[in-house]
């Protein structure tokens, strides 16, 4: 089942988020199993939206996030988590402020 997820970071930048993007994404292109990713800066931070294949793909990609943190220049520590008391159509994680 697809699973969508999102990422905030309060006070995050573009200029962050190229950082991150330039160390933890492949060269190639999306993570394995990601199939869209869009962001952009929000009110209070940086908001990144990402559609996986399935939750269990996108934990393995957070595994390997969030012990990479801080990245020189991007974000520091992890996203601001929130979830959705009820399951739509994708399982829903949101990160949000």
């Amino acid at each position: 089942m697809s699973y969508l997820q999102t990422h905030f970071w309060p006070g995050g930048t573009e200029e962050q988020y190229w950082a991150m993007i330039k160390v933890l994404h492949p060269e190639t292109g999306l993570p394995e199993g990601q199939h869209s990713h869009t962001s952009g800066p929000t009110e209070g931070g940086y908001l990144i939206s990402v559609v996986w294949d399935s939750k269990d793909q996108s934990d393995a990609f957070m595994n390997t996030l969030l012990p990479a943190l801080p990245v020189d220049g991007g974000f520091a520590g992890a996203p601001e988590a929130r979830r959705s008391g009820r399951p739509p159509r994708f399982n829903l994680t949101l990160y949000i402020d």
